[in-house]
């Protein structure tokens, strides 16, 4: 789904869509996990997460696994939010992160999937009209 920036209570800047895209995220203290992105946009992605130390501001290194590409996107993010998504114990996290760097040979293959994934959903969106 395409989130537009001027609807309801959004407050993004820039579109995002749902896209299940498998991830690498290498934290300050060198920890690895594994997960797949929520949603994602040209300046960032949201990601959930059963780790509590990750903490905001903290900058993470990404490996972004592109479908259909050999190589993953590389990328360094600084966590701009987390939320937690319930009070339960061990709930995981909601995690919002902002792209401070992308690699430049990666630049054009990440900006290229983001657009091919809003026209795909924007095609869609035709069809069911």
């Amino acid at each position: 789904m395409i989130y537009y920036p001027d609807m309801g209570q959004e407050r993004r800047k820039y579109l995002r869509t749902e896209a299940p895209v498998n991830i690498r995220i290498i934290d300050s203290r060198n920890a690895v996990q594994e997960t797949q992105t929520k949603d994602i946009s040209p300046l960032g992605l949201r990601f959930e997460t059963k780790k509590e130390d990750i903490d905001i501001n903290e900058e993470v290194e990404l490996k972004i696994e592109i479908p259909g590409t050999l190589n993953s996107v590389h990328a360094k993010a600084k966590i701009v939010w987390k939320k937690k998504l319930s009070t339960e114990d061990g709930a995981p996290f909601d995690i919002g992160c902002e792209f401070a760097r992308i690699e430049e040979d990666n630049k054009n293959t990440f900006l290229k999937y983001f657009c091919d994934l809003l026209y795909k959903e924007r095609k869609e969106m035709k069809q069911e009209v």
